[in-house]
Order: C-alpha cells, then sequence, then structure tokens
C-alpha cells in the first residue's frame, strides 16, 4: 500500500516543524511540497530530503494550493498532510497494512495535539481526511478552512498523527486573526441553519467563555498543567478574535466586512 500513496504537504515559513515532518515520510517513494514563497530555510530543508519535488506557488488560498497540488501527485492514493502533522511509526504500520474496501474513497484519522512536543490529553481539533483517493476528491473552501469533497464511502485509520506546531505565538496570532476575518463572513453570509458551535460564536458573547471553560474541565486539560493551559488561552483567544470581527462588522456598513 505504501507504494501507492503520496505525501503532499503544503508550506510557507515552516522551518521550525518541516524537518520532523519529512523525517517520517522515509517511506515514501515521492513526496510532493507545495511551498508559498517561503523567506525562511522551509526549502532549503525539504530539498534535502530524498526523492522530494518542490513545486512554489503563489498562495492565494488553501483551496487552491490543494488542488494545485493534487494535480502533481502520480499515484492513487493522497496522503494530505499539514507541516506540523508528524506520523509514528504505528500510524506508518496501519498504512502499509491497509488493504482499502471496495467503495472507500477516504479515510479519516484523529490526532493527539502536542504544545512544543508535550501531548495532550484531548483537544478540539477534529479528525480529518487525510488518506484519499486522488480522483475521487478534491477541495473546497469553508470559511477559514477548506474541505474535501469525496465521492464514494469514508472508513477512519486507528492510530492518531501528531500535531505539532513549534512556530512562534506571534505567528500563531497573526494566522489566527485572518482566520477570524474569513470565518467571520462565513458565519455573515450564511443563510442555511448554522451548526450549534456556529450560532454560538455569532452570539459574541458566549463561545469564548464556553471554549476556555470546556476546554479547561470537560476535556480535562487543566490536569495537563501549563501546556494545557496554554491551549485553553490559545483557543480562548481564537474565539475572542473572532467575536471582535464580528463586533466590528456590527459597527460598520456591512458593505464594508463582507466585501
Amino acid at each position: 500500500m505504501l507504494s501507492s500513496i503520496t505525501p503532499l504537504i503544503l508550506t510557507y515559513n515552516e522551518a521550525p516543524n518541516i524537518a520532523r515532518t519529512l523525517g517520517r515520510l522515509h517511506w515514501a517513494k515521492r513526496i510532493v511540497v507545495i511551498d508559498s514563497f517561503s523567506t525562511d530555510d522551509t526549502c532549503d530543508i525539504a530539498r534535502q530530503r530524498p526523492r522530494l519535488t518542490l513545486f512554489q506557488r503563489q498562495f492565494d488560498n488553501h483551496t487552491e494550493q490543494w488542488n494545485f497540488g493534487l494535480k502533481q501527485v502520480l499515484t492513487d492514493w493522497v496522503l494530505s498532510l499539514d507541516a506540523d502533522y508528524v506520523l509514528t511509526e504505528e500510524f506508518i504500520s496501519e498504512l502499509s497494512a491497509l488493504r482499502p474496501e471496495g467503495g472507500v474513497s477516504a479515510y479519516y484519522a484523529g490526532f493527539q495535539y502536542c504544545i512544543q512536543g508535550r501531548p495532550l490529553r484531548a483537544a478540539l481539533y477534529p479528525p480529518r481526511a487525510v488518506l484519499f483517493k486522488r480522483g475521487a476528491c478534491y477541495y473546497e473552501q469553508d470559511g477559514h478552512t477548506q474541505l474535501l469533497r469525496i465521492s464514494g464511502k469514508t472508513s477512519s485509520l486507528a492510530t492518531l498523527i501528531c500535531h505539532d506546531d513549534r512556530k512562534s505565538l506571534s505567528r500563531w496570532v497573526s494566522e489566527q486573526d485572518r482566520y477570524a476575518i474569513l470565518e467571520a463572513k462565513k458565519l455573515l453570509r450564511s443563510t442555511i441553519q448554522l451548526r450549534l458551535q456556529d450560532r454560538l460564536r455569532r452570539n459574541i458573547v458566549m463561545a469564548p467563555v464556553l471554549v476556555f471553560l470546556y476546554t479547561l474541565f470537560a476535556k480535562r486539560l487543566i490536569l495537563d498543567g501549563w501546556p494545557g493551559w496554554y491551549y485553553a488561552f490559545q483557543r480562548t483567544l481564537a474565539e475572542v478574535l473572532l467575536s471582535l470581527r464580528l463586533i466590528e462588522a456590527k459597527l460598520k456598513p456591512p458593505r464594508d466586512i463582507i466585501e
């Protein structure tokens, strides 16, 4: 199965992460990296890896980057990875032993969230379809993120992927504010019934408070010490930024925030 899989990774200034991620892809016959013209050592690190093909494309949005990357893959299956996803040997073994059932076009994986290498007992990070047939799936934009549209049945992998982002806090805050702008536009434009979490977000006041309490106590991250507090404050700040962008929309003429 491993010979039928090409890892696909998007990068932009991922020098703190990319070497660890690539180091767990020693099994791949070819790795495809789509870089958005990084200004750090990301490309130099990537080029040192054997069997890696690096493309550079000016970033417009994640959806277009991923779909461009899919066109560069030659195998039947794609392993879609963020630059801070680190595979375990157990995950690689599961991939190797995988025998896809008829009609299955994609496999979801869960994540072991880490703070500076320290694993948390839980997180809010959802499972993601990471392994899929190249010809049966494509990406569509959804707020600040993208959705994988899947033609066919899905299944789940048993082993977790480590999510371990070592980039700076300043970089994280900047990215979260950019995501908040996109997510605010999505919530303001939506004309369909929103999910509960999105209705809470559009309420503005409730989401930051509930996320803080939920992560610390319902998810029991308070038991993880400072890494747990760090994650709880991160997720709360992300919701605060979204609330601020929604309030900004109420204080401005509607076209200023939506256009």
